[in-house]
């Protein structure tokens, strides 16, 4: 039977309900952050950093106990899960040195001996929107920048995964930030929506689909005073060129396609591959696809992919597949669902070369369209052939045909012979077009938690007017 005063987690894995909690007042959180933040934003930046490493090491004494529950809420495997509660930790002195690379003080000399000076500014109540791809790192990231910057921070996770974002934010807690400046919105869209359009709310930070973050933009369109960073996903195109190994292009392509069971937003969606060099590869991925283990996520040995996270993504997937092959696509390896009732789908690969229109959206899980182009030039079109511009990558030809590429392709992460995913957050992390609104993350997460000021100063008031006056 459905609460519908309350929010329920399940576990995509078992079916089996994982959590639940009622529905938070968005108009009592903003409050209690708004009277919480300026006693934190009056802290030397150095408490503030005290504290924040402290959240590393509230994490780490709970580290194998976070991965669990991550892996069992998203239903990736535990070695997955695992590494995303190793990038929340790193997260933090990533951070600080970010915060004092891209928003540290200056003093410059002025006139009349006067001094000059550059500091920043928290913005005030941010609001978080975090994803359920992973539900820790990804708004961790927006978290912490917030946080060292002197801003208070709601965080509402994904209705899908919110058991996690309630264990991250119990973490800054016990580390000593107050609970009014980290809190947590339970909820859905209706919350999402509420948080974000409150007049108390000074920036959003939000991390999901291109259609949500769109019409977070739109709904904000009017309101130039608060600080909006969209990350939004993308239709990343991985290109083949001449190479001979093509036992580690089926490698990278199989990571950057299938990891974490497509669900990534660097995920590859589109495959273009040179005419001459289309049944060697294609052969070599089909064949690794085969032999993916999809599991649960404690199974042993550990899968490579666990399921979608829940069965109306499951279901919205194996759509998206029957779609592309009724309009012109061809199944290379066709998607199934191997167990009955939970949302486990196999890795499906669909040869769209000859359909009229390509749909140029995000499909969210384990499924490669392959385009086989005849020249370089082609296949840099056919890359550019989307709305989105997040990541691409080239796999193979020489170092001139990857300048072009780099040159010419639009995305805010272009790599060479090496996956579409996996990201540093030692740089910024962002794309342009329908993946982002030119406010890029990770390393540049600072820029939007902090406004630069300038000053002119000196310590007694001196001026001296010179035309225009009649003498005395």
């Amino acid at each position: 039977m459905s609460d519908v005063s309350h929010l329920i987690s399940y576990e995509p894995a078992t079916g089996a309900e994982l959590w639940r909690a009622p529905h938070g007042n968005v108009d009592e959180l903003v409050a209690r952050a708004r009277s919480a933040w300026p006693a934190w934003a009056s802290q030397p930046l150095a408490t503030r950093i005290e504290r924040i490493r402290r959240f590393a090491n509230e994490v780490r004494k709970e580290q194998e106990e976070f991965a669990e529950l991550i892996a069992r809420e998203t239903g990736k495997p535990l070695w997955e899960a695992r590494t995303e509660v190793e990038a929340v930790m790193a997260k933090v002195e990533i951070s600080v040195r970010a915060y004092a690379e891209r928003t540290g003080q200056r003093k410059l000399d002025s006139a009349l001996q006067g001094s000059a000076a550059l500091r920043h500014k928290p913005h005030g109540v941010m609001a978080v929107l975090g994803p359920y791809n992973f539900p820790a790192h990804l708004p961790n990231g927006h978290i912490i920048p917030a946080l060292i910057a002197g801003n208070a921070v709601i965080l509402k996770p994904s209705e899908k995964t919110p058991a996690v974002g309630e264990k991250l934010l119990s973490f800054f807690v016990r580390a000593g930030v107050p609970q009014d400046l980290v809190q947590l919105l339970i909820g859905g869209p209706d919350e999402g929506k509420a948080l974000v359009a409150h007049p108390d709310v000074d920036g959003v930070l939000f991390t999901g689909s291109a259609q949500v973050g769109i019409a977070i933009n739109r709904k904000l369109a009017t309101d130039p005073g608060k600080i909006v960073a969209l990350e939004m996903g993308g239709n990343n195109p991985l290109v083949v060129w001449d190479t001979p190994k093509i036992d580690d292009v089926a490698a990278l392509i199989v990571q950057s396609a299938f990891t974490t069971a497509g669900q990534r937003c660097t995920a590859a969606r589109r495959l273009i591959v040179k005419n001459d060099m289309y049944d060697d590869v294609i052969g070599a991925v089909k064949a690794l696809t085969e032999r993916i283990v999809i599991g649960a996520p404690f199974d042993d040995p550990q899968p490579f992919m666990g399921p979608v996270i829940d069965m109306r993504t499951a279901d919205q997937l194996t759509e998206s597949f029957l779609y592309l092959i009724s309009n012109g696509g061809k199944a290379i390896a066709h998607m199934r669902r191997p167990r009955e009732g939970l949302p486990f789908v196999t890795p499906a690969l669909v040869d769209v070369t000859g359909m009229a229109e390509r749909p140029d959206v995000e499909l969210f899980g384990p499924l490669l369209q392959v385009v086989r182009v005849d020249d370089f030039d082609a296949a840099i079109a056919e890359a550019n052939n989307t709305r989105f511009g997040l990541s691409a990558s080239l796999v193979g030809g020489d170092p001139a045909q990857y300048n072009r590429f780099w040159a010419n392709i639009r995305a805010g992460i272009v790599n060479w012979n090496r996956p579409t995913n996996g990201a540093s957050s030692a740089a910024p992390f962002g794309g342009i077009g329908f993946s982002g609104n030119h406010r890029p993350a990770a390393f540049y997460a600072a820029d939007y938690c902090a406004y630069p000021v300038t000053s002119t100063e000196m310590e007694q008031p001196r001026a001296s007017v010179g035309v225009g006056f009649r003498e005395v």
